[in-house]
Parts: C-alpha cells; structure tokens; sequence
C-alpha cells in the first residue's frame, strides 16, 4: 500500500488512521501540537447513532466509548430569558446521541493507534506536487518529508484545502464567548438548577445562553451574539473583568442565574467566531489529496461537526481498504457520497442555526422543531 499521510489528530483524522490499522494498512499523522495535552481539547459531543457511533464501530472501540458516556447528558432543556422552561426533554436512555467528553473520546482514539503514528509537532506549512504522482510536505521547522495519498484533516483553516479549492470559511454573523463555572452544585446552585443535567439553550431573537453539564458539577457555558466582525473586535479580552461586563450587558433583563453564567464565570472568557464553508463545497479530483471533516465542510455548529468527521474518516478508510493499490478509484467513490452528505448536513445546520439565533420567533421556532424530532422518533 502506498503511504497514507493525515494532516491533524482531530477525530476525524484518528478515526481513519484507526480503521486503516484494524485493516492492515500503516499510516501517518501529523500533528502541529507539541503533545496530545498541548492544548484543551473543548467540551461535550453528542455521538449520533446513524454516523458517529458507526465510525466508532468500524474502529472497533465502541465498547470503549460507551464507558465514557456522560450518563444523564442527553438531556435538553429550553427556556426563555426569564428563566421559565419550555422545553424538558429527560435522558431517556435509548443512547442515540449520548455525550462524552471530546477529550475523552480523542484518547481513546490515541490510545488505540500504534507508538509513533502520530508525529507530535509537526506543523505542515506547505504541499508541494511533484512529477513523480508524490507530494512533499514542507514543515515550520524546514524539515520535508514525502506522500503518496495525503488527507486534510486540518479543520477549518486547512493547509491542505488549497490544493483542491480557493473556497475560505466566512464569517457567519454570529459569535460565541466560552466560559466556565466550576463545583457548580456547590458555588452556584441557581445556575447548575436551570442548566439541568444535559444541555441548557436560553435564547432569543440575535442571542442565547447555551451552557452543557459536564462531569464533577462543570458548567460549560457558550454566549452567542449576532454580531458584527468589529463589534466583537472592540472587547478588550485582555481584560477578562471588562469584557464580562460588556458581553452581560447585552442580556439586561435577564433571569441572574441566566447571566451569572457569565459574570460568574471563572476561566477568561474566550471569543469564537463562527464561520462556515460554501454549503455544497465541492472540488475536482485531484490525484493523490481529499479532505474530511470542518476542512472539507465546515458548518456552524448544531452537534453534527464531530460525528461527519469521525464518519468521513471511517468511510475513506473503508474505501481506501476496499481498493487497495487504487488510490483514485478509492478517493472517488469517497467524494461522491462525502459531497452528498455534507450538502444535507450544511443545509440542516444552517437551519438550526438560524432557528437559534436568526428567528424573529426564537425560541419557539426551535421547541417547534425539537417537538416534531421526537414525534418522528
């Protein structure tokens, strides 16, 4: 087999160089990170059953997932800025989107990879064809190295996507600030009762609260705010105290153990601008590159980001298993179906998206939409 190189250890660059070591098959992974503890590594995912689970599954380590499973963190409440819950949808136990921890899930992904598959510090700055059908890989530290096949899996800002599309990710109009609250049921008992057990989302037209229990009474708690690009630039971050103040001010009139996820928090607070890929980004083929996850379609966020890559990874390892020595027929047949599903994906997100933070109506156009999930459940 040719060598396989991945460019990121997200998940979904893992899963696919798990499934191509269940299935024989050697592969790289460059990773900029100095180390898998480098840096946090986010929140809660909810695992899908019809596309996360089954990558887990062809990486045999969904018996290794379902230990990690934050039990109780299905749940998913909806309430209004005065606090007053519309929507209380329980845990109810069927594992169709349980949630774990994503640093969790990446170590078991790391853990289950052979020593040395992922090369720690290897930050790509540029790839170059040759005339051979090879790539070479150029690294920040001047190094090289050399790749048949070579697979972006370097999220939204890919070093890779240049060789197969000039598309960019654009501003959305919406950004989110992340913050913390720590031993909540102890510290702040009014905020960790309307967060619940799961996933809180207050919301209304242009804003929203949406904060996820995790284990040992953490609050992970996401601002969004529509937004102008300049207007998220003017706070001064650097100066945590202000900035929580100007991001509260926004939400005047709101229940406080609501806005106490804000001004409570304990981390600085942290913007995240959202942005997001053409919704059917697609490209030619080009011999010897493809891309998976937030670098071939980035999306905002609606729970989907983790699961297509994980799924990505898994249907591109399969492919590239089932067609060994043919590494264009295996790149094509993943495309296609790729290009399929993540048109739908970008449609759905942009839905929920502007069902969140676009809507006139907000939050009723999203219980409206959580009710007739469960109904055709």
């Amino acid at each position: 087999m040719t060598p396989i190189t991945i460019i990121g250890a997200g998940l979904g660059g893992l899963v696919l160089a798990r499934v191509l070591h269940v299935r024989g098959i050697a592969a790289t992974v460059y990773e900029a990170d100095a180390s898998a503890d480098a840096r946090a590594q986010g929140g809660m995912l909810d695992i899908h059953d019809y596309n996360g689970q089954l990558a887990l599954k062809a990486a045999g380590l969904f018996d290794e997932f379902r230990r990690i499973v934050h039990e109780g963190g299905e749940a998913t409440r909806v309430v209004n800025p005065h606090g007053t819950v519309l929507l209380d949808q329980p845990d109810d136990g069927r594992g169709r989107r349980p949630e774990v921890h994503r640093g969790d899930l990446r170590r078991i992904l790391l853990d289950s990879l052979p020593c040395g598959t992922v090369q720690w510090g290897r930050k790509v700055t540029g790839i170059h064809p040759l005339d051979d059908g090879q790539h070479e890989l150029t690294f920040a530290d001047g190094s090289t190295a050399m790749a048949s096949l070579v697979v972006g899996a370097d999220g939204a800002w890919s070093r890779v996507r240049p060789r197969l599309s000039d598309a960019k990710p654009e501003y959305v109009g919406t950004s989110f600030i992340e913050t913390y609250l720590f031993d909540a049921d102890a510290r702040h008992p009014a905020s960790a009762k309307i967060v619940g057990a799961g996933a809180m989302l207050a919301l209304a037209p242009g804003k929203g609260i949406v904060a996820h229990r995790e284990a040992n009474g953490v609050l992970h708690t996401y601002v969004a705010l529509t937004k102008p690009k300049d207007w998220i630039a003017s706070i001064d971050f650097a100066d945590p105290k202000a900035a929580k103040a100007r991001i509260a001010a926004e939400f005047e009139g709101w229940a406080p153990e609501l806005t106490a996820l804000i001004t409570n928090g304990e981390t600085d607070p942290v913007p995240r601008m959202i942005h997001a890929l053409p919704p059917e980004h697609r490209w030619e083929r080009v011999p010897g590159v493809t891309l998976l996850g937030d670098a071939a379609h980035l999306n905002p966020p609606d729970g989907e980001g983790a699961n297509l890559a994980m799924y990505d990874g898994a249907e591109l390892g399969k492919a590239l298993a089932a067609h060994q020595g043919d590494l264009e027929t295996a790149l094509a047949e993943y495309e296609k179906t790729m290009f399929i599903r993540s048109a739908y994906a970008a449609a759905d997100a942009a839905k929920t998206h502007a069902l969140c933070f676009d809507d006139d109506n907000a939050p009723y156009g999203l219980i409206d939409f959580f009710t007739a999930s469960e109904t055709t459940n």
